[in-house]
């Protein structure tokens, strides 16, 4: 993977990370917060799809090694909203 690619936590694309939602959990808090903070992150293509896939299958936590309270999952998908607007 080129430097500066990541990859999304559901479908397994491969993008610039500019191009996905990050999420982290903090070091040393064990927080789940979104888009910045140093710690352990996975990232999400900004697509329903994949944040229902992530939620139902529950691969926040599995991936952050923490629990991911359901206000993160809200956060994201509130996210969501404006873009369905403009389409």
């Amino acid at each position: 993977m080129p430097p500066g690619y990541r990859r999304c936590l559901t479908c397994r694309r491969t993008a610039p990370r500019e191009e996905f939602w990050r999420v982290v959990r903090v070091h040393p808090s064990r927080e789940i917060q979104l888009d910045s903070g140093m710690g352990r992150s996975c990232y999400l293509c900004p697509t329903a799809a994949c944040l229902q896939g992530a939620r139902q299958k529950n691969r926040l936590a599995r991936a952050l090694k923490a629990p991911a309270p359901e206000s993160v999952y809200q956060a994201l998908a509130a996210r969501l909203l404006p873009q369905s607007d403009s389409v």
